[in-house]
């Protein structure tokens, strides 16, 4: 779905996205040939969980995962309450 918007720039020449960067924490700017300006929205994730985004096995069974969960294959595995006390690795 094409979306357009007109925004003017202010005096410093800024725009406001507002409401289109929701969820965007950052940009990637190209100026094309024909001068103009496209934004690539990023969301970018914690260092501590960028190992699942550099790990495919880890990835895909997380998406299976959620695949499963999502179609009611959920298995129900009692209490994991003896365990919170332990140390984390």
């Amino acid at each position: 779905m094409l979306s357009e918007k007109v925004l003017r720039p202010d005096s410093k020449g800024r725009v406001s996205l507002g409401k289109l960067a929701r969820g965007v924490s950052s940009f990637r700017v190209t100026v094309d040939d024909r001068q103009r300006i496209i934004l690539d929205p990023y969301a970018e994730i914690p260092v501590t969980e960028k190992w699942l985004f550099d790990n495919p096995a880890a990835r895909e069974s997380v998406r299976q995962g959620l695949v499963d969960a999502m179609d009611g294959r959920v298995s129900e595995l009692g209490s994991f309450a003896e365990y919170a006390d332990d140390p984390d690795d």
